[in-house]
């Protein structure tokens, strides 16, 4: 999962990515450091889903860019807009059988 570091390299991202997942989070989450290995490893069966992570201490703009107010939070964009989110407690089973669906969509 590539690292962006400002608001404009995310949005350059979401605009020229067919499919892209945003992680964001916080240094000081341990929810969110026990989470984002398991999104890594989720997404490994979805090799056409691009990936991003956010750190919302070095990108304090992503909170009012994008309605953040908690973490981690889990944003699946296609074709530029916001398909699915999920925030705090993320079931991975539950994500993983989203965006199985949306893929069978667009089959």
């Amino acid at each position: 999962m590539e690292s962006v570091t400002t608001l404009d390299a995310l949005n350059e991202r979401i605009a020229e990515a067919d499919q892209l997942l945003v992680y964001v989070s916080h240094p000081g989450c341990s929810v969110c450091h026990a989470l984002k290995p398991q999104v890594e490893d989720m997404l490994t069966a979805f090799p056409q889903i691009a990936s991003v992570a956010v750190d919302s201490d070095e990108v304090p703009d992503i909170a009012g860019a994008y309605s953040i107010f908690t973490v981690p939070v889990v944003l699946y964009f296609m074709n530029g807009k916001e398909m699915l989110r999920r925030a705090r407690f993320v079931p991975i089973g539950e994500l993983t059988h989203q965006l199985e669906r949306i893929q069978d969509m667009r089959k």
